[in-house]
């Protein structure tokens, strides 16, 4: 679950609100589509992935006529309280930073951890160079883990630094990695120990919208009690995901 770490310019945007009730309008949900298999663009350029199908089934239960829209990580947030679309769907872990500036609904991914990926086992995680998406938690970790942190704005940007040999190692969310260790061919590899990171993933919300919190808080529910949140996890995530017991 991606953590971001609010900027000082976040924290300035959060006295602009805008309503989003849900009574005859259409829910804009905004995500990353850069983020597989959480959130992606596909082959049709349409957001797809585990947030979009989650997404797509709380709004149908929730009654609610809902888009998709994307906004670059690093700017999700002021985005997000400037009107911009009315909720966050894009891998964001719930963290006490995060609920000073905006609202969440209750976690709809259970808490995971980040994990290092490398080309070797025996890469120098905490004396080399360390890429991670900026503005994450990830990328926090790795400042004061003594490594040197090389930042970008994109996840495939932190892959690719380790490829190009620019990064010993990249720290991310594990359930990103996975797929990508999988699909390397055996050039990536995950090194050193997970590392626990945030409190689950949830909705965020401006904190005006508390009808729409409630509406999406209800569908998710529904989704955990009836199992169909975890089958989500499972088809995107497979078997060994975690899931909600």
């Amino acid at each position: 679950m991606k953590s971001l770490i609010l900027t000082t310019a976040a924290l300035a945007l959060t006295a602009t609100f805008a309503m989003a009730d849900g009574h005859g309008k259409t829910i804009r949900m905004g995500t990353e589509g850069a983020y597989p298999p959480y959130n992606f663009l596909n082959d049709a350029g349409e957001v797809d992935g585990f947030e979009r199908a989650v997404g797509d089934e709380l709004c149908k239960r929730a009654e609610l006529t809902c888009e998709w829209v994307t906004n670059e990580w690093d700017s999700i947030i002021p985005n997000l309280t400037s009107g911009n679309y009315d909720t966050i769907i894009a891998g964001m872990s719930i963290t006490d930073e995060r609920d000073e500036v905006i609202d969440f609904t209750q976690n709809y991914f259970p808490p995971a951890a980040s994990a290092y990926a490398a080309k070797s086992e025996g890469a120098d995680l905490t004396g080399g160079v360390v890429a991670a998406q900026t503005s994450t938690i990830q990328a926090g970790h790795v400042a004061e883990s003594g490594a040197t942190l090389l930042e970008f704005a994109t996840y495939d940007d932190t892959i690719a630094a380790v490829m190009s040999g620019e990064a010993d190692a990249v720290f991310a969310d594990k359930d990103a990695l996975v797929p990508t260790v999988e699909e390397s061919g055996g050039e990536l590899v995950f090194a050193g120990d997970d590392v626990p990171l945030g409190g689950g993933i949830g909705i965020g919300l401006r904190e005006s919208d508390t009808e729409l919190k409630e509406k999406f808080n209800t569908a998710i529910t529904s989704m955990k009690e009836d199992g169909t949140l975890n089958e989500l996890i499972i088809k995107w995530f497979g078997e060994d995901a975690k899931t909600f017991e």
